[in-house]
């Protein structure tokens, strides 16, 4: 149902299971990475304290996805672009098919910011959604204070004609069980349908 691969112009997408990615390398990344701390400021878990909560957690990405519950792919750096074939982090779908729609997730590594990933992943994941799963709606939040996601969010959301829905208080809850407010955007199929057609997507699928 869900691509295994998905290439775009500097980025291959694959679905992240234990056997793509060593448990004990992506604990490392996970746990004990330089920036972990701050890469994990303003999402929804906490570094992971031990390799079982990582092989558990890879695990739990590999049972949604049969499920078709989640999309959870790793993100690779594409020849050329430095860092060619590292672990640069993870992005996804969750999926609420009763509601025709699904929300957009992304964690990278500080040594990717900064390089127009989060919006070329977006592309990517929106034609999934659209073109492929004929979703309706795609949703992306960030916590508020989050300056970063908040510019990135703003300007693939404006490439693909959708829309800033509103400040939703007391919406997500972070890793230590502290609620905070939550900003989300939207995009509609017809909206990207509308922005794709006038620009240049180079997106490929997979399996």
């Amino acid at each position: 149902m869900f691509p295994e691969t998905i290439a775009t112009d500097r980025l291959r997408l694959e679905r992240l299971t234990r056997e793509l990615v060593d448990p004990l390398e992506a604990y490392e990344h996970f746990a004990n990475g330089d920036d972990i701390e701050e890469e994990t400021q303003h999402i929804s878990w906490n570094p992971h304290t031990t390799p079982k909560e990582t092989w558990d957690v890879l695990g739990e990405f590999e049972e949604r996805w049969e499920q078709r519950e989640d999309a959870i792919y790793a993100l690779f750096p594409r020849e050329g672009e430095a860092g060619t074939g590292e672990f640069a982090g993870t992005t996804g779908l969750h999926f609420e098919w009763d509601k025709h729609a699904a929300d957009l997730g992304i964690w990278l590594r500080k040594p990717f910011w900064g390089r127009g990933y989060s919006g070329e992943r977006a592309a990517a994941l929106f034609a999934l959604a659209f073109s492929r799963l004929d979703l309706e709606l795609v949703s992306v939040a960030h916590f508020s204070g989050n300056e970063q996601s908040k510019r990135a969010i703003e300007k693939y959301v404006e490439r693909f004609g959708g829309r800033y829905e509103g400040r939703l208080r007391n919406h997500l809850v972070d890793a230590d069980g502290e609620v905070h407010d939550a900003h989300r955007y939207s995009v509609s199929q017809e909206e990207w349908s509308d922005a794709v057609s006038e620009e240049r997507t180079a997106v490929s699928f997979e399996g």
